[in-house]
């Protein structure tokens, strides 16, 4: 693999930058800076992937004539990343940075009538993320929060006299007669499920804390769950997404499940709550609704609630339908119940006539625009993109960002039917780069369909040379392969080490349909499995794939389907790789700590011999085929993993090791799910070449 150097001159301090609280920088601070780095051959690398900038909000101004952008690098020297705030017009021109941090700010709203902005920072004195405000030119920083716990998110009334934020708060209290005298123990004393989530021990949960906020100070601010044990907002990855404001600012919306323990494993009954702030009262506005209720939005006049509903208990995967809650009538009406795709995040054009969103939509994610009356739709933008954070800013005007297979987010504008980009902030080191082309192929599959799948070519392909191939394997298991930008999963730096990539959109993902979406539900191991052959199959046949030299990788359910191709390639692969992926269903039954996800995908408990679904499911366990196994195999795990336990990993790693195969595995004690730090995102990529590089690419090793 090529090594390229990352400098250090642009991470350097300067005594001009401002600092975390009063204007002057600490002399400890390092402040992460856009990286300078030298590119060899054009080729993407892992210390690449790394420099690209990370566009996350972008924000318009109440008048219209302003975005607050936030811009973030990464540090592979320091093993850490920075966001800061920026501010540009509305056309993208005249950037101006008004940040200048060694932590990130978050969460951007303009205050003040576009005077001001707020958003959230971590606070050098109380060590805890609290809210800041600052003019729109980035003078007269401050802290105006002292919240106890921080804060995780925040949102302020329209009248800007309340600010709704989350803080944490002890999830239980110890029992004195147990741990009263024993300050030192590190024992937990666990009575219920869901003691762990996602990557941490459940000890502290969010809730809903009211405060009044003048622009300068918040002050007394209660919590309106008080006494409640159920979060809000809700983990592991709810945020200021989980609150809405009546444009009166008398009321507000927020989203929560109110379970816990052994029902809160099982369910996702999330619910809207409608509270009143005079009167202190609460009201469930999606009462009887028993699938996720998220994302309430407040229409322009406020007599009407927009929200994304699922209708199926336990399943997270189910039809996003756009629903609306008139008020008025107390009248609930699916507003998609005619469209058979799902909705991924909405607004509210501002003369409340129609909603804009964002769907997965035939392996891409264009912005569509519904008719609140007539429930007619159309589309706003689309291409060969995925778009997302849709804002509807004006009535012929829409602010999102945007991303590909090719390129990381940029912030966009559509108007009058025209889509532009309107930042650039990779456009410098894209130029430097040799992007592989994307093409989109329509794969014959077994049962007579057809499926959309994405051939991502190498740089300078030659179609008379002969190229390794590696099939990835989509995680979920229902999560689109559509124009997605992943920093581990990446297209292009699998193409830039001159392998072909074959991506599939198999059964069991959206934007095909909700008789494709739910196919795969306890049916793992079936056809979706059969759609990943016919595409490495279909692609074999081409006269630039190496079909002796084909490897399959993926993680969460796509190292699933790694261990399950397995056993059951017949031949087709020369080498696997696996991350984070279930070995053992049975285990995996009961290891993972979301209960409702494994009991709707399995079909139910392997114990239920009653249940053909089921017994289907564990039937079909990759760890009941290790004889079959006879083929190269890394295993990558990360051991802060609740959701698939690094023991699935491990199992996988011994039963091959055991079996005599040229075997692999890589551990990250710090890591969870996904692979997050710097540091471990570059050695994942080096040892994911080194291995497919050592078992595809023969001829150079």
């Amino acid at each position: 693999m090529n090594k390229f150097k990352i400098t250090m001159s642009a991470m350097l301090l300067s005594s001009a930058l401002v600092g975390c609280q009063n204007g002057s920088q600490k002399a400890d601070e390092i402040i992460i800076e856009k990286p300078e780095i030298e590119i060899k051959d054009g080729r993407i690398s892992p210390e690449v992937l790394a420099a690209f900038g990370r566009v996350s909000e972008a924000i318009v101004s109440p008048d219209k004539t302003k975005v607050a952008v936030a811009i973030g690098y990464e540090s592979i020297e320091q093993n850490a990343s920075n966001s800061e705030i920026h501010v540009m017009n509305i056309d993208g021109s005249d950037l101006q940075r008004l940040t200048r941090t060694a932590g990130s700010e978050f969460n951007l709203r303009w205050i003040d009538g576009g005077k001001r902005l707020a958003f959230l920072a971590k606070d050098d004195e109380s060590g805890k993320v609290q809210l800041f405000t600052m003019n729109a030119d980035g003078t007269d920083r401050k802290c105006v929060s002292k919240a106890e716990n921080g804060m995780t998110c925040f949102e302020i009334s329209p009248d800007q006299t309340k600010v709704i934020y989350g803080s944490l708060i002890k999830a239980f209290e110890k029992d004195e007669a147990l741990f009263g005298d024993l300050p030192n123990t590190s024992g937990r004393y666990v009575t219920d499920l869901m003691y762990k989530h996602w990557d941490e021990w459940v000890e502290e949960i969010p809730h809903p804390f009211l405060a009044d906020f003048n622009g300068s100070s918040v002050e007394n601010a209660v919590d309106i769950m008080s006494d409640e044990p159920f979060e809000c907002p809700m983990k592991p990855f709810g945020a200021a997404e989980t609150f809405a404001w009546s444009p009166d600012s008398k009321k507000l919306v927020y989203t929560s499940r109110k379970v816990t323990g052994k029902d809160y494993a099982f369910s996702t009954n999330s619910d809207l709550y409608l509270y009143d702030l005079e009167a202190k009262t609460t009201v469930n506005l999606t009462e009887g609704m028993l699938g996720y209720d998220t994302n309430p939005k407040f229409s322009p006049d406020g007599k009407t609630l927009a929200w994304m509903s699922m209708e199926t208990p336990g399943y997270e995967s189910d039809k996003n339908r756009l629903y609306l809650h008139d008020f008025t009538t107390g009248e609930k009406r699916d507003l998609t119940k005619d469209w058979d795709y799902s909705v991924e995040g909405l607004c509210w054009n501002p003369d409340g006539k129609s909603i804009v969103f964002h769907a997965y939509y035939q392996g891409t994610m264009p912005i569509f625009r519904i008719n609140v009356e007539n429930a007619e739709i159309a589309t706003v933008a689309e291409g060969v993109w995925d778009y997302v954070n849709v804002d509807a800013f004006d009535n012929d005007k829409v602010l999102a960002l945007r991303h590909s297979m090719s390129r990381p987010n940029e912030v966009c504008l559509t108007a009058n039917g025209e889509t532009k980009d309107i930042t650039t902030v990779n456009d410098e080191l894209l130029a430097k780069l040799k992007i592989g082309n994307v093409e989109k192929v329509m794969v014959p599959t077994t049962d007579g369909k057809e499926m959309c799948t994405w051939v991502i070519y190498p740089p300078e392909f030659d179609p008379n040379k002969k190229y390794p191939a590696i099939l990835y394997t989509q995680g979920g298991p229902q999560q689109a392969v559509s124009q997605f930008w992943s920093y581990r999963w990446n297209f292009q730096i699998m193409a830039a080490n001159d392998y072909i990539v074959i991506a599939p959109n198999r059964r069991g993902l959206p934007g095909f349909g909700t008789e494709w979406n739910a196919q795969i539900s306890g049916d793992y191991g079936g056809q979706n499995m059969k759609d990943y052959l016919a595409a490495v199959d279909y692609m074999k046949e081409k006269p630039f794939v190496d079909a002796d030299h084909i490897g399959a990788a993926g993680a969460s359910y796509g190292g699933f389907s790694v261990y399950w191709l397995a056993g059951h390639h017949e031949g087709r692969f020369a080498a696997f790789i696996a991350h984070a992926g279930i070995f053992n269903m049975e285990a995996q039954y009961l290891e993972t700590e979301e209960m409702w996800f494994a009991q709707h995908d399995m079909g139910g408990a392997y114990w239920d011999k009653s249940n053909a679904i089921a017994q289907r499911t564990f039937a079909n366990s990759p760890h009941r085929f290790v004889d079959r196994w006879d083929t190269p195999i890394l295993v990558t795990v990360g051991e802060l993993d609740y959701r698939i336990l690094a023991s699935q990993g491990m199992q996988a790693f011994n039963a091959a090791k055991i079996n005599g195969l040229d075997t692999e595995m890589l551990v990250f004690p710090d890591e969870n799910h996904w692979i997050l730090k710097p540091q471990n995102a570059v050695l994942w990529q080096r040892v994911f070449f080194r291995f497919m590089d050592k078992h595809l690419k023969p001829q150079q090793n």
